[in-house]
């Protein structure tokens, strides 16, 4: 079923979303039904979800953080992922559980053992076919954020970062044949070509 599941991945401000939407022009100009849904926000209950861990109202405590995050994958998972996939659709989701190990474990320090146990409740299993990390340094990341309004989780200072990035280099070391890594640096359109000769090239496609 989740052969036609694809992640976009990377630190805030990395160009991952754009990446996800030309995908999904570009697999429906190719004749493909695409859903394209992100995390957290792909629901109704999602979107307040989002407003409420992204936002400045609350004081949010990391392990509260997390399971907010959860709560949002699990509606998301039943109500527009797996259904999506059912119908024979492919979902490419804007952040997936490739997040949750890099913020909330590599970046707050949450036991692993603990999130992988709360992914396997929240996914079932699920697990995307193809997942594409778009990897930029911190410097840009940070001059990117200077243009807009910053959420919550974007104020979160280098040291931060720095350990959200490195998850990613992890998860793509461990994970070589799903996770593959894009220089976010590169123009927009030459990222964009690069995704979607691999994913022509991907099983189905």
């Amino acid at each position: 079923m989740n052969e036609r599941f694809i992640t976009f991945e990377g630190i805030d401000k990395s160009g991952k979303t754009t990446q996800a939407e030309l995908l999904t022009e570009r697999l429906e100009e190719s004749g493909h039904e695409v859903i394209l849904t992100l995390e957290p926000g792909g629901t109704a209950l999602g979107q307040s979800l989002r407003q409420m861990v992204l936002g400045d109202k609350y004081e949010v405590s990391d392990r509260t953080e997390m399971l907010l995050f959860a709560a949002d994958r699990a509606q998301h998972v039943e109500e527009v992922i797996k259904p999506g996939l059912l119908s024979g659709k492919v979902v490419i989701s804007d952040r997936f559980t490739d997040s949750t190990v890099a913020y909330q474990g590599y970046g707050r320090g949450i036991d692993p053992v603990l999130l992988n146990q709360i992914k396997e409740i929240v996914t079932g299993g699920l697990e995307p076919a193809l997942t594409f990390w778009v990897d930029i340094d911190l410097k840009i990341s940070r001059d990117r954020k200077l243009l807009e309004n910053p959420d919550r989780l974007e104020t979160g200072g280098e040291a931060f970062y720095e350990n959200v990035r490195t998850g990613y280099q992890k998860l793509y070391e461990s994970e070589p044949n799903r996770i593959v890594r894009l220089d976010g640096t590169l123009p927009i359109d030459s990222l964009s070509d690069e995704v979607y000769e691999m994913v022509s090239r991907f099983r189905d496609f």
